[in-house]
């Protein structure tokens, strides 16, 4: 079955007026420059989904069923995935997962992840120079600010040797603080 053009991967507010949530969805944002709050409610989807799958893995613990080989291969993929992306740190556990945090997700962006490293003066600067093509992982050029970037991958996050921007000089790099 092929996905149709209106598929959402992500779940609207029960309640779309309250003033306390719009406030605090619109300072998140501002502060990670995303595009609209369709790109905050899909990281909180994602969220959800990860608390959902580690909820049920920790019940399937707690009832104390035979450990399967698999069931228990299954919780380790799911935390190693976790780790992977940095959302995790190597210590940490299911009950971990439960306290997370949609900044936590956010972090992981390849559009944070080139502010935070200086590409850009702003969030929506960085954003900007992604999406035009300035910016690759390992040498490949990544054109979608949403990418999650691994722990592995986030020290080859650069400018591409062939942009503009890829000069010190040029009069929209970011100034060195």
């Amino acid at each position: 079955m092929a996905l149709g053009s209106n598929t959402k991967f992500y779940e609207t507010p029960n309640h779309p007026f309250q003033g306390e949530r719009i406030a605090s969805e619109h300072s998140l944002v501002g502060r990670y420059g995303l595009k609209n709050k369709e790109e905050l409610w899909r990281a909180e989807s994602e969220l959800r989904s990860f608390r959902r799958e580690a909820r049920q893995l920790l019940g399937q613990e707690q009832q104390g069923e035979e450990e399967d080989a698999e069931e228990a291969e299954e919780g380790g993929e799911f935390l190693s995935r976790l780790q992977r992306i940095g959302i995790l740190g190597n210590e940490e556990g299911l009950d971990d997962v439960l306290s997370l945090e949609v900044t936590d997700l956010l972090e992981r962006r390849l559009q944070t992840v080139a502010y935070r490293k200086g590409l850009g003066n702003t969030p929506k600067q960085a954003r900007q120079f992604i999406s035009h093509g300035h910016v690759t992982i390992d040498g490949q050029r990544v054109t979608v600010p949403s990418y999650k970037v691994s722990s592995t991958e986030e020290n080859s996050v650069d400018f591409d040797e062939n942009s503009p921007l890829a000069d010190e000089l040029h009069p929209e790099r970011a100034e060195e603080q």
